[in-house]
């Protein structure tokens, strides 16, 4: 049984829970031009919203999104186990698994990544306070407000690493090869 599943169908699927859960890419990249803006005046809103569609194409990413929205999915339709079902259903305070995928799709951004992470995950921020509210419509967020700050800190560190890498005049060519090698993982 060797029926692999095309990266261009994971992707969409990924992409598509996002949007199906009322998550937008301008949504996302809102919270990175405003961890970033005061890193980089000349940033623009297009530069934020063409890095969280690069972090969003990268396994890793669309791996914790499948696996937190369709986690999230079952908690509202009452599917789990107690006591899981309880513990996600009221995004208990001591649950850290939610955080632990997040941060783990997080890793492969660099440590600049990981303390945007904290931040947005401590003080929320645009859509990911939003989705942290509880107060939607029945809707269970406790894995997606996490995936949300998880997509949010790696555009926002790619993004400033490659105003770094324009800043250093390294040539396109260079900057092509590097955003090809992060999409790997």
């Amino acid at each position: 049984m060797n029926n692999r599943v095309h990266s261009r169908e994971v992707e969409a699927a990924a992409r598509r829970l996002l949007n199906e859960r009322g998550v937008t890419i301008p949504e996302i990249a809102e919270i990175v031009y405003e961890m970033q803006i005061p890193f980089s005046p000349g940033l623009t809103k297009e530069e934020c919203i063409e890095s969280v569609d690069a972090v969003l194409m990268k396994r890793e990413i669309q791996h914790a999104i499948l696996v937190g929205v369709e986690l999230d999915i079952l908690a509202e339709q009452r599917k789990l186990s107690e006591p899981l079902q309880s513990i996600v259903e009221q995004d208990e305070g001591l649950f850290g698994v939610d955080e632990t995928i997040a941060l783990g799709a997080v890793f492969g951004y660099g440590s600049i990544a990981v303390t945007t992470f904290g931040h947005l995950d401590k003080f929320k921020m645009g859509i990911i306070q939003k989705l942290d509210t509880k107060i939607a419509n029945g809707k269970v967020h406790t894995f997606l407000d996490d995936l949300v700050a998880s997509i949010a800190a790696n555009a926002s560190s790619r993004l400033a690493h490659r105003l770094r890498d324009k800043q250093e005049r390294l040539d396109l060519e260079e900057i092509k090869i590097r955003d090809e090698e992060e999409k790997i993982g």
